[in-house]
């Protein structure tokens, strides 16, 4: 289907504002100005508890933020990693989502300021995601937290490294994790799919950008054959944890993404996956202006709440 009035509306508005595309800037500059796409996030919901921490690492410290909601304790938790292609982001650029997201389902939602490339290359922000993982699990009672009911989750970037926690926690046996959540997630180094071909030039991630990314992150594109740089290449993807795949139709990354879930499927891993057409990459994260970002959230609440029941 064609783009729906939003997102077209929201595009036009980005294009009159002029700004050079980021992978025509360094990285600090980069970053600069993917912070002022903010404005168009979810308004930034009241959680009953907002803190943050910094778990001790043999590598470096982690800065992470932890939302508690109301309620009644212990609370099932939610790992999240934010996107910006393992270069540009930070917890404030998920902050809104994780908010969201602590209140609909009711659980607490640990944000995670893993290692941005290419000052830290890859594998520096998988072992902060999994140092991270590993250390919610050991220490959740100490902030109210379920350690039987953990799930990770991620957009784009945050969506690829929640992918290989869920196969670094399965392959170490620890820790036990119930769900994963991935808004439109990498999954794999490389540019030749078909919603590649299709969409990587008008819809904001363009493939110009997506080498950017992959090559400030990777040292090497031997790196990329990593199945946790890659997890679509991962050769054993069963016994993982059920997952929520979240797409858009206007996304170089769709195709990559639905091969992914459907990888699990394969592997007999119970999936998810919705695709919301009419719409581009990041829609999650402009749900400010994007009715399709809020209907996600409300989608990925409810699925987190259903497993987290269960579990």
């Amino acid at each position: 289907m064609p783009l729906n009035s939003q997102t077209r509306i929201l595009l036009n508005q980005i294009k009159e504002l002029g700004l050079p595309p980021l992978n025509e800037l360094n990285p600090v500059q980069a970053r600069e100005q993917a912070a002022m796409g903010d404005q168009f996030s979810p308004k930034p919901e009241p959680v009953a508890s907002v803190k943050n921490c910094i778990i001790p690492s043999s590598e470096i410290d982690i800065p992470i933020r932890i939302y508690t909601p109301a309620g009644n304790p212990p609370f099932p938790i939610l790992v999240f990693f934010h996107g910006g292609g393992w270069v540009v982001g930070n917890l404030e650029a998920a902050d809104s989502i994780c908010r969201t997201l602590a209140n609909q389902v009711g659980c607490i939602v640990v944000s995670v300021d893993y290692r941005l490339a290419p000052e830290h290359k890859f594998p520096a922000a998988v072992e902060d995601a999994y140092t991270a993982t590993e250390w919610v699990a050991k220490n959740a009672a100490s902030f109210q937290g379920d350690p039987e009911r953990i799930a990770v989750g991620g957009d784009s970037a945050g969506g690829n490294l929640a992918a290989v926690v869920a196969l670094m926690s399965r392959d170490r046996n620890f820790p036990s994790l119930v769900y994963q959540l991935l808004f439109y997630p990498a999954t794999q180094y490389g540019f030749d799919t078909d919603s590649h071909r299709q969409n990587g030039k008008d819809y904001l991630l363009t493939i110009e950008l997506l080498v950017w990314f992959w090559h400030h992150y990777l040292s090497s594109a031997a790196d990329g054959q990593n199945p946790h740089a890659s997890p679509l290449l991962a050769d054993n993807l069963s016994n993982l944890p059920p997952a929520l795949i979240i797409t858009a139709e206007y996304d170089p990354l769709r195709d990559e993404a639905e091969a992914y879930g459907n990888r699990l499927q394969d592997a007999g891993v119970s999936v998810k996956m919705t695709r919301y057409d009419g719409t581009i990459h990041g829609f999650v994260g402009m749900a400010n202006v994007l009715d399709q970002g809020q209907e996600a959230l409300a989608e990925a609440a409810a699925a987190l709440k259903h497993r987290f029941a269960i579990a």
